[in-house]
């Protein structure tokens, strides 16, 4: 029941943050501010550094898949697309 409970979270939060990052690569841009964007980052890849020690799966793909995601939007607010 418990892995269930983190495999929900798990894909509930992904389905959050997917989209808003395919919107921002489609837009080619995001509204995001670049301080909430490498706070979020940084964060998210000191959690997935802290999961992988723990050997946490769960977490480890989330805070994997939430760097990723955060990297985008940071190249997107660095250099946008040009319209």
């Amino acid at each position: 029941m418990i892995d269930f409970i983190g495999n929900a979270g798990l894909v509930l939060l992904l389905a959050a943050w997917v989209p808003q990052t395919w919107d921002t690569v489609k837009r080619g841009s995001t509204p995001i501010t670049l301080g909430f964007i490498l706070l979020y980052m940084v964060s998210s890849f000191l959690l997935t550094v802290y999961s992988v020690m723990r050997d946490d799966t769960v977490f480890t793909i989330l805070n994997g898949v939430l760097t990723f995601g955060s990297a985008i939007n940071l190249f997107y607010k660095i250099s946008p697309r040009k319209k």
